[in-house]
């Protein structure tokens, strides 16, 4: 659980390599220290100890003499305590007056007169050398203390040679384990970050690669923090980039298409029109009756233009985000059995008889029911015009669940998967040969379709067996017997 949250976070990700290498950096400091400790171990003969009891046993015997309260003269007393101090054979001890008389002396000292003055000055010359640990091998060390007497002063005199002690002693580098620790916490800093730093540069060129154009190109992702997490939202910048870009080309060739069909489609009626108007402005035509039929040519090709120019306009207005929607309860079966029965005389004229399918309860749904009924007027426009004559249009209203369909359904020229896949896409044709004077607009299906899926519904072209059939599908609200 702790390292899924790790992984997910880039600063505990930091922190922890940190930890690390802090850790890694300690032990090996330690390490190091150790090692040049023990080679920096040397050996040395030290005095210390050996003078230290020099200077305590005349120190001792001061000290205990002059507790006695004696006076010089008390012989007893004094080599007692001379006895008692003076268990170091190797060393000498002097009890002298003033003049530097030896009144009392250890068994192992033979002087009868000192020089007080260089016992003096050997013993100064001797306490420097101790205190700088300069004392040298089979040198003699003085020690020299007054002493109080209760009737006189006098001098206590502790010689002897000082005997060396071999000691061990460690002068280790104290920067060279700080220095190891150092190159260890970069060097593991370092190679542990690595690899993040290598996917960090690889977010950075793949960003740079973006920026060229190249709109194709992925970031891998790796790991799951907030580096993962920006190569991700990178790669989605890119897929939308490249996708609105692919639809603004798409509008743009889709403009291109436009405005050359609707030239084409204008071009040939206004063509027919200025020729048959010319013709009658230089009166080449033979009788009133050749005269009302260039008329006639002229005002249907004109309606024709009308009829192009109101599609043209109702399809960019639905095209647009102004349309409105007047949504209202509507019960199909009465609103389609209305719009049949208004197209019955233009079926009859071509020869085209519509016929109902209806399931025997009432669906309603909720639509706009001015826009649907230009959806199905549409529709049945188109088959009335395509359809094979003689022929038969069959519009069936059935129920899939909470979704009413409505079908209408016509023989036909064969139509192959291109012909559906492009039947609704502005001034298609399926065959080519069709043109304004022949066919519709070229709109009646793109605009039919625009208006069922601004309601919410669905539409679909199929065709089986030489028969086409255009489904239309929106959600019931209510069901009523």
């Amino acid at each position: 659980m702790a390292w899924s949250k790790i992984r997910k976070s880039i600063r505990l990700e930091l922190v922890t390599i940190f930890g690390i290498c802090l850790l890694l950096s300690t032990i090996v400091g330690s390490i190091t220290d150790d090692f040049f400790r023990d080679r920096s171990r040397y050996a040395r003969i030290d005095y210390t100890g050996s003078t230290d009891r020099i200077v305590n046993q005349a120190s001792n015997i001061v000290d205990h003499i002059t507790n006695l309260k004696i006076s010089i003269g008390d012989k007893v007393a004094i080599e007692q305590a001379l006895s008692n101090f003076s268990q170091n054979r190797n060393l000498k001890t002097i009890i002298s007056d003033l003049d530097g008389k030896v009144l009392y002396k250890s068994n192992n000292a033979n002087e009868t007169q000192v020089d007080i003055y260089s016992t003096i000055k050997n013993a100064m010359e001797g306490s420097r050398d101790r205190e700088e640990a300069r004392v040298s091998e089979g040198k003699e060390y003085i020690s020299f203390y007054p002493i109080n007497f209760t009737d006189s002063k006098g001098y206590v005199i502790v010689s002897g040679i000082p005997e060396g002690q071999i000691v061990y002693e460690m002068n280790p580098d104290p920067m060279s384990g700080d220095i190891a620790a150092l190159l260890t916490f970069l060097l593991s800093f370092y190679f542990i970050t690595n690899k993040k730093m290598r996917y960090v540069e690889e977010v950075s060129h793949g960003l740079i690669e973006i920026s060229k154009g190249n709109l194709d190109h992925r970031i891998q992702i790796v790991g799951e923090d907030e580096v993962s997490s920006l190569a991700n939202n990178i790669n989605f910048m890119a897929q939308q980039l490249k996708k609105r870009i692919d639809n603004e080309r798409k509008a743009e060739r889709t403009k291109s298409e436009l405005i050359t069909n609707v030239s084409h489609d204008l071009r040939t009626p206004l063509t027919s029109i200025k020729g048959y108007l010319g013709l009658i402005k230089e009166n080449k035509y033979k009788e009133k009756e050749q005269l009302d039929e260039f008329v006639n040519i002229a005002y249907n090709k004109t309606e024709k233009l009308e009829v192009l120019i109101n599609d043209l306009f109702e399809y960019t207005k639905l095209s647009g985000s102004e349309v409105g929607i007047d949504k209202q309860d509507i019960a199909l079966n009465g609103l389609l059995d209305q719009l049949i029965d208004e197209l019955s005389p233009i079926s009859e004229e071509s020869n085209v008889v519509i016929t109902e399918e209806f399931i025997n309860e009432k669906v309603v749904v909720n639509i706009d029911p001015a826009k649907t009924v230009r959806v199905f007027e549409n529709l049945l426009i188109n088959a009335i015009r395509y359809s094979i004559k003689p022929g038969e249009i069959k519009v069936i209203l059935t129920k899939e669940r909470d979704v009413a369909v409505v079908s209408v359904q016509n023989k036909c020229d064969n139509l192959t998967e291109e012909d559906l896949d492009k039947i609704f896409d502005r001034f298609y044709r399926a065959e080519k040969s069709r043109s304004s004077d022949t066919g519709g607009s070229g709109l009646g299906l793109a605009i039919a379709k625009s208006i069922v899926q601004l309601q919410g519904g669905w539409i679909e072209a199929k065709y089986k067996n030489g028969y086409v059939s255009f489904n239309v599908r929106f959600r019931i609200i209510n069901d009523e017997q």
